[in-house]
């Protein structure tokens, strides 16, 4: 008994070539090597020591190059305690319920002016500023968030929470 005979089958892969949605062009050297439509890039760096004894704190610079309306300056540069962080953390909190707010590097009771306990921290900032300052319900909604990150005169007086 033969077999009946067989009809060619078509893979997933040979539809692909004729779906008019994955035709390819070459890149334009803007689209390639132009400012990207909205883009923005938050570094925590050059951690300082300052005081003595029971004064002593760190603060850390925070610079920041964006394009994105919400914030006022293309760049900027500050610099900001871990205290600050938590302040700004907790106004995030009640501004904003319905965005989860993600936490900070947690509190260092030994060693805290150790090189790499400072780097660590250093780390867990950044990731907490990327994160938030890229939310676009904070973007918009905050009314902390691009002073925090920009202003050099910022204040927590100047804001009633």
């Amino acid at each position: 008994m033969s077999s009946p005979p067989s009809s060619p089958t078509v893979t997933g892969n040979a539809f692909r070539a004729f779906d008019p949605r994955l035709i390819t062009r070459e890149q334009t050297i803007e689209e390639r090597y132009g400012i990207p439509e909205n883009f923005l890039e938050i570094e925590v760096r050059n951690p300082q020591t300052h005081g003595f004894g029971r004064k002593m704190y760190t603060d850390y610079e925070i610079l920041c190059r964006t394009n994105i309306p919400a914030f006022k300056l293309k760049q900027s540069s500050v610099r900001r305690r871990y205290s600050d962080f938590e302040w700004f953390r907790d106004v995030l909190e009640r501004e904003s319920a319905r965005v989860n707010i993600p936490p900070l590097p947690g509190k260092v009771f030994t060693n805290r002016f150790a090189d790499d306990v400072i780097e660590q921290r250093r780390e867990g900032l950044e990731r907490f500023l990327q994160i938030v300052a890229g939310h676009p319900l904070l973007q918009t909604g905050s009314k902390v968030l691009a002073a925090f990150i920009q202003d050099p005169n910022f204040s927590k007086e100047s804001y009633n929470y």
